[in-house]
């Protein structure tokens, strides 16, 4: 088995969780914020997204620089938007995994702002750290923001208390 196998199978299960979660969202919510200091709910949800699209950085690129302008994250204007989105960035990141050799995800990989290395690890230790992990930190906030609007949320990795499994 490749070294991607595991990343695909993980990155196919996280995202269907993420689609459910983010097929709850109210449309007319997408502005709403728990605090001052909060991303909109619709941000957060898009910002999520993003994140699968950092797949595509950390393999074709040796680093990637946090200062770049690629990194700005829309307001979104629907939740069809959203979803398009996520179907889109998730086709493109199966698809880039599919084709990376073992060497490609052992090499080092940077993230910089400018010619500051904020760190540098393993593409393997990128997808897990930069991707899977800051998904599902982020979707669990999504969680809460739902929770706050009386939202029923989807299982996610076993029964709610508004569904079961």
């Amino acid at each position: 088995m490749s070294l991607s196998q595991p990343f695909l199978m993980e990155l196919q299960q996280e995202s269907a969780t993420t689609r459910r979660l983010l097929e709850r969202l109210p449309g007319s919510a997408l502005s709403w914020k728990p605090h001052e200091k909060s991303m909109s709910m619709g941000h957060l949800a898009f910002h999520i997204v993003t994140l699968i699209r950092w797949l595509n950085y950390i393999l074709l690129q040796d680093d990637f620089d946090v200062a770049s302008p690629d990194l700005r994250t829309p307001e979104p204007d629907s939740v069809a938007g959203i979803l398009e989105s996520l179907d889109k960035a998730l086709d493109t990141a199966v698809d880039t995994l599919k084709r990376q050799p073992d060497e490609r995800l052992l090499a080092m990989w940077r993230l910089r702002n400018g010619e500051h290395v904020i760190f540098e690890m393993p593409r393997t230790s990128a997808i897990r750290t930069g991707v899977l992990n800051h998904i599902v930190h982020h979707r669990g906030q999504l969680s809460v923001y739902l929770r706050l609007q009386n939202i029923p949320l989807p299982p996610i990795y076993g029964p709610t208390a508004d569904e079961g499994a």
